[in-house]
């Protein structure tokens, strides 16, 4: 009752805003932009900004140095241009002179300050402190050293070449933060954020509402010269559950609704993934590639006998159909991953990977039976609800090839601890790309990156692949980079260690009236040029 009341405060909060705002914000709300989370924020410090929620809403409250376009080109953001040494070890960035945080008191009497190098300086080396404990430290794991040469000009000294790095800084955890926040003692960043983004803080009760309002001190303009964003506000609401939040959509309470879940996804598309003929009027369907692989995975070193023979491994690879998958269980909404693990779309895919193949499964499968004498191999399968009509999908079809599957459902965050500690044998994962390279995708099983510590979840271990991986970080030619990428994917594909199921599609649904929202192949947030007409 106390959250539905809180829930019913905010609704009235926001009506109130939108007639009486202090920039007069019209009475039809055409300047708030709202949507809903079925998830929480866990901070607005972009040094904790690890889950989409976070980042979500750190996308319009900080920059970087860089960002990053719709292509996932690298565009120039508080650093104006930047240089590289021949060597490809030290970056030199020249910033821009028109920057400014958001107004606070901590500031003095100015209300606010230009940000200049050492900003940067402060901010990474809170990265880098080990009593801020920040998930994002390892961003900087191949930095030698940072400096600011002067007030606009920052610089990066890399310990070895690592061209993806200016990716890794298109990632909120390198946004700019001011020292003043930190230095006063008791101030609470993590709740009353201060940044350089488009919008800047309002409101933040947890689990309940989220305001943030226009910064009037932003320095991007549009094409005309037009000062971004043109929204006044960004309004957040935290409903846990995803058919109450489309609900909400539906009846026009929200302007946008990512992704498809199986509440309602048969609702709003067709079976072939097209937007369903109600909702053609009123509605818009955005769709693009997202850097998204969904997997099965091993662990290696595990107790479970016959998930360990490279066999059964391949058999249940063979064992099913991922395009009828696709069709059937998701409308459409994605593809069949037989590549390998690194998404189409990114330099380095295109392995060769399994395709459907029950005769070669089921001979895998009778090959191993005959020389273990295990005549019924059981292997229990982790998962979650979110993916049980998939995970029960590959039970009937590996029921054909003659292997018996339990499907074990677990909370999200237990099926997430027990992939970590190496408590399930074989599990259903997700690996998001976090910046732009392919080598996002093959950390996942270089063998310096055991977990827990890392995020080698399958404990891959291969001499050759570590070999490539170690190739890879000081070759600077692109084209023999993306080639050593390709032979590490079909190596991972030979020993089997994941199953990949599919390259996921992102899909945006947004009121008829809304403009200039994008995709992107990060499923990122930028809301500086959405307009509601």
């Amino acid at each position: 009752m106390r959250q539905i009341f809180k829930y019913l405060s905010f609704i009235a909060f926001l009506l109130l805003f939108a007639a009486c705002g202090k920039n007069n914000i019209e009475t039809n709300d055409n300047l708030v932009f709202r949507y809903n989370e079925n998830a929480a924020v866990n901070s607005l410090d972009p040094a904790f900004a690890k889950i989409r929620p976070s980042i979500w809403v750190c996308n319009q409250l900080y920059n970087g140095l860089v960002q990053l376009d719709d292509s996932l080109n690298i565009k120039p953001d508080i650093a104006k241009s930047w240089t590289l040494s021949a060597d490809g070890k030290t970056y030199t960035f020249v910033l821009r002179k028109d920057v400014r945080f958001h107004k606070s008191s901590l500031f003095g009497a100015d209300s606010t300050r230009t940000v200049t190098a050492a900003d940067f300086t402060y901010s990474l080396n809170r990265l880098l402190d080990e009593k801020v404990a920040a998930p994002g430290r390892w961003i900087l794991q191949n930095v030698e050293s940072f400096k600011a040469v002067n007030d606009t000009v920052f610089q990066i000294q890399l310990n070895k070449t690592f061209p993806a790095f200016l990716g890794l800084l298109t990632m909120k955890y390198a946004s700019v933060v001011p020292h003043e926040a930190f230095d006063k003692p008791g101030y609470d960043f993590r709740s009353a954020p201060i940044g350089t983004g488009p919008f800047q803080f309002k409101i933040w009760e947890e689990n309940v509402k989220l305001v943030l309002r226009k910064n009037p001190l932003y320095y991007e303009r549009d094409d005309k010269g037009v000062q971004l964003p043109y929204l006044e506000a960004v309004a957040i609401t935290f409903l846990p559950d995803k058919q109450s939040g489309f609900l909400q959509f539906v009846q026009g309470k929200l302007d946008f609704v990512s992704g498809l879940d199986p509440s309602y996804k048969d609702e709003i598309l067709t079976p072939k993934g097209e937007l369903a003929p109600k909702y053609r009027n009123s509605v818009k369907m955005i769709t693009g590639p997202y850097l998204n692989t969904e997997y099965m995975g091993f662990r290696l070193d595990g107790a479970d006998a016959p998930v360990k023979d490279k066999r059964i491994r391949q058999a249940l690879n063979y064992g099913f159909d991922r395009n009828k998958m696709i069709l059937f269980l998701r409308n459409n909404m994605g593809t069949g991953a037989v590549n390998g693990m690194i998404p189409n779309g990114l330099a380095g895919s295109g392995a060769t990977g399994y395709t459907f193949n029950p005769a070669k499964a089921r001979e895998l499968v009778a090959e191993y039976k005959k020389q273990t004498g295990n005549n019924n191999p059981k292997i229990q399968m982790s998962t979650t609800a979110s993916y049980l009509d998939i995970a029960e999908y590959l039970q009937r079809e590996w029921q054909k090839i003659g292997l018996n599957v339990e499907v074990d459902v677990n909370p999200p965050t237990t099926l997430t601890q027990s992939i970590s500690t190496g408590k399930s044998s074989f599990f259903k994962a997700t690996w998001i790309a976090d910046y732009p390279d392919a080598e996002n995708y093959l950390s996942l099983f270089y063998s310096k990156n055991f977990s827990p510590g890392g995020p080698n979840y399958t404990h891959f271990k291969n001499a050759e692949f570590d070999l490539f991986y170690e190739q890879a970080f000081l070759e600077t030619d692109d084209k023999k980079r993306q080639e050593l990428y390709k032979k590490m994917d079909e190596l991972v594909m030979q020993e089997a260690p994941v199953i990949p199921l599919f390259y996921d599609k992102a899909a945006r649904f947004t009121r008829n009236n809304v403009t200039g929202l994008g995709i992107n192949p990060l499923n990122s947030l930028i809301l500086k040029r959405v307009k509601k007409n």
